[in-house]
């Protein structure tokens, strides 16, 4: 089970996160709402220490490929997690910029329609992460909630994806093998299930990561 370790901090969270062994990091850009927001320059600095195969994501809000491309550009990650829709066409303005970059396109599992949604994106990126945001609201929620969403939905669009898809929202030590059993996704994204005061909690994160491989 892949597992990305989100709103990582610092190098100090990042080096702990990897040798606990995260497949993922992520580095949360500016938001609209949400916890674990750092500068660019501090997201350049962490993904710089992080040593391949584990991916670093870069969470960008920019709602155009063109800013999204300056986004990482100073940040510079091997992957870029969307968090919100685009409009059409900037999947291949992205591709052409920003060659050999996975894409990752977050879907906010609301409803039925959440499904066709992903379907339509697996078509076109490197993989999806479900997640438990409300981008329809005024002050928009794009990750980082702590809520868990309909994981029946969720294991639908597994199903039927083309690419693999990453399961986030409200996971946590006590539900993660709930999670995989229910859900069965690629990879799981977690926050808040393994943090202290806001700070990554190792023995929380230990704990996280043992029950993914739980058999």
């Amino acid at each position: 089970m892949h597992v990305k370790i989100c709103c990582i901090s610092s190098v100090e969270e990042a080096r702990l996160a990897v040798e606990a062994g995260a497949s993922a990091l992520g580095l949360v850009g500016k938001m609209p709402s949400g916890p674990g927001v750092i500068g660019d320059e501090l997201i350049r600095t962490i993904a710089q220490t992080v040593p391949p195969p584990v991916a670093t994501f870069l969470l960008t809000s920019e709602p155009t490929a063109e800013a999204i491309i300056e986004h990482h550009r100073r940040a510079y990650t091997n992957t870029l997690q969307l968090v919100d829709a685009l409009p059409e066409g900037s999947y291949r303005l992205l591709r052409t910029a920003l060659p050999g970059i996975k894409l990752v396109q977050v879907i906010h599992v609301l409803d039925e329609l959440s499904i066709d949604e992903a379907l339509a994106s697996a078509e076109e990126v490197d993989a999806l992460l479900l997640d438990s945001g409300n981008p329809k609201l005024a002050v928009k929620e794009l990750g980082g909630t702590g809520r868990r969403h309909d994981w029946a939905l969720s294991r639908r669009i597994v199903e039927q994806s083309r690419v693999p898809v990453f399961l986030a929202g409200g996971l946590k030590p006590e539900n993660v093998r709930e999670a995989i059993e229910t859900v069965q996704p690629f990879g799981l994204d977690v926050c808040s299930g393994v943090r202290t005061d806001g700070q990554l909690d190792p023995k929380k994160l230990e704990a996280f990561l043992s029950n993914t491989r739980e058999t």
